[in-house]
């Protein structure tokens, strides 16, 4: 017997980095055919212009667990139920989590679909220039899942691998040492005038881009909605952009026309 024929699906949704423009047909089309929309608040905010008479569940920053109970609850009772995520759910999103609920309540699963989206640091990256293009690294400094410690030691061996470092997270309004103390081993690591690039609230009405260097970069204003891209000894800045080089311009000639 199929114990999964009379529940519905789970679609957890990347909706990218907030407006409409920059979200896939596929992200459109999971939330044009669900029953119910559950989200963080702010981010249901973003696709209030989507499926407007659908029946929406918000709810509140770190209420992640009880997000995907309730999506798997829903599902279970034959709802086509859409979970949506900031920028791409299988980076720093709900889709972990969701599978990792359903692992631990050791029941039949329903049918889960990730529908990926532009993630921050795709985002960031191109409103930059093109900062990513050899080796690089994602690290959030949000310390509320990870030991500080750990997430410290991450940011060292990043620097000196020489990645491309994309910071997620940086600083929230009380929770300012991950920050403070991923500079100082950068500095330790990187020379000063290393390129960075600040981006905040990529593709939002209140977006801003900044290029700066790590000398000056302890300095910032970052909060939970900006994305820091450290470069590497191959990254530059040339007529506003910052630009990673992979290696062409040792094998070829740039200048041939």
């Amino acid at each position: 017997m199929d114990l999964t024929q009379d529940r519905g699906t789970i679609s957890v949704v990347g909706i990218g980095p907030g407006m409409l423009d920059q979200m896939t047909e596929a992200a459109r089309q999971a939330i044009g055919d669900a029953d119910v929309i559950l989200g963080y608040a702010a981010y249901l905010r973003l696709i209030d212009g989507l499926a407007m008479a659908t029946l929406r569940e918000a709810s509140g920053m770190r209420e992640e667990v009880a997000r995907a109970s309730r999506a798997i609850e829903l599902a279970e009772a034959g709802q086509a139920v859409v979970l949506v995520s900031g920028g791409d759910p299988g980076v720093y999103g709900m889709a972990g989590l969701v599978y990792e609920v359903l692992h631990q309540r050791g029941e039949p699963s329903v049918s889960v679909t990730v529908v990926p989206g532009i993630s921050a640091l795709n985002a960031a990256a191109a409103l930059l220039g093109a900062p990513l293009m050899t080796d690089f690294c994602a690290v959030s400094l949000s310390d509320q899942l990870v030991p500080l410690d750990e997430i410290l030691h991450r940011v060292s061996l990043a620097a000196q691998a020489g990645f491309v470092i994309c910071l997620y997270n940086p600083k929230g309004r009380k929770r300012t040492e991950p920050f403070r103390g991923a500079c100082e081993i950068l500095a330790r690591h990187l020379p000063p005038e290393t390129p960075v690039g600040i981006v905040r609230a990529a593709y939002r009405e209140e977006q801003t881009t900044t290029l700066t260097t790590l000398g000056e970069l302890p300095g910032a204003t970052v909060d939970m909605l900006t994305t820091v891209v450290i470069g590497s000894e191959r990254t530059y800045v040339a007529h506003g952009r910052m630009v990673t080089r992979r290696g062409y311009q040792s094998k070829y000639d740039l200048g041939v026309r």
